[in-house]
């Protein structure tokens, strides 16, 4: 048995997460081509319509990255080059505060503040983010750096939920997490209360909540689960768990304000009960 190359296990990892990756596993599964036709295929793509993409393509956002991050919907265990793959786009860099962070606490104290952050907005995307993806294509350090960050912050808060793919079996089903967010705003906790219970930031919890309310519009066209999950590029067991809630909602009246207030404004109430202010969705 031969030695195993781990710095080659770990590029080859890697590899696997780029769009030509995710677009060559589309055209094999998807049009039953082989690994052979599917690359050929993904040549004269890039040969027809690359010289035009780059004069139309816009720019993201300052101190936002995109990649490419395994679905959240596959189990574990599976190899990364056979899994569904999303592309997520993560705030990296918020701007003053962070800049004021990096400036009083070093990149280390930037990074172990910002990681949970950036796990919770792959995830409210659809898609689990590996120590890899955070040391190679995040902040650019070695696994074993992202490592030791991982292993202070749960010794300093074990509170925080920090969902990686590699430890998602331990802080519960992804499932259960996100219908959990959803199942407070339709119970009538405003922002405030669902990021104090949960420990998540306002932008996850507004998109955990965009997707559901997508959900409930398309519910009410009658469209099925599996069209709505296609429409919404999530699992359909997610969609499910949605559709679960809102037949709930019909039998609760308090649920059922919550609902029609969720489909008004976009999303829950942002502050106290009472003070009037709203945290729109945008």
């Amino acid at each position: 048995m031969g030695v195993r190359n781990q710095k080659r296990e770990i590029l080859k990892r890697l590899d696997s997460k780029t769009l030509d990756a995710k677009f060559l596993t589309e055209v094999e599964q998807g049009l039953n081509c082989s690994p052979f036709e599917a690359e050929a295929v993904l040549q004269v793509v890039k040969e027809v319509y690359f010289p035009f993409l780059d004069e139309h393509c816009t720019k993201a956002p300052p101190g936002k990255v995109t990649l490419v991050a395994v679905s959240a919907e596959e189990p574990a265990g599976k190899p990364i080059a056979d899994c569904e793959k999303q592309s997520v786009c993560l705030t990296v860099h918020r701007g003053a505060q962070d800049d004021q962070m990096i400036q009083e606490q070093g990149p280390a104290g930037f990074r172990q503040a910002r990681i949970p952050d950036l796990c919770q907005e792959a995830l409210s995307q659809g898609a689990l983010l590996t120590r890899e993806d955070l040391a190679y294509r995040v902040f650019f350090v070695s696994p074993r750096t992202v490592t030791r960050d991982l292993s202070l912050l749960r010794a300093t808060h074990p509170e925080v939920v920090i969902p990686l793919r590699s430890t998602v079996q331990d802080i519960g089903p992804v499932l259960t997490h996100r219908t959990k967010i959803v199942r407070l705003a339709l119970e009538g906790k405003t922002m405030t209360e669902i990021c104090q219970i949960m420990h998540h930031s306002p932008q996850a919890i507004s998109n955990y909540l965009s997707t559901f309310i997508r959900c409930a519009h398309l519910s009410h066209k009658k469209m099925q689960v599996g069209q709505i999950a296609f429409l919404l590029r999530r699992g359909k067991r997610l969609i499910q768990q949605y559709m679960d809630l809102l037949s709930e909602c019909q039998a609760d009246r308090n649920m059922t304000y919550h609902l029609e207030e969720l489909l008004r404004l976009g999303t829950c109430s942002g502050g106290k009960k009472g003070d009037g202010r709203r945290c729109q969705h945008g």
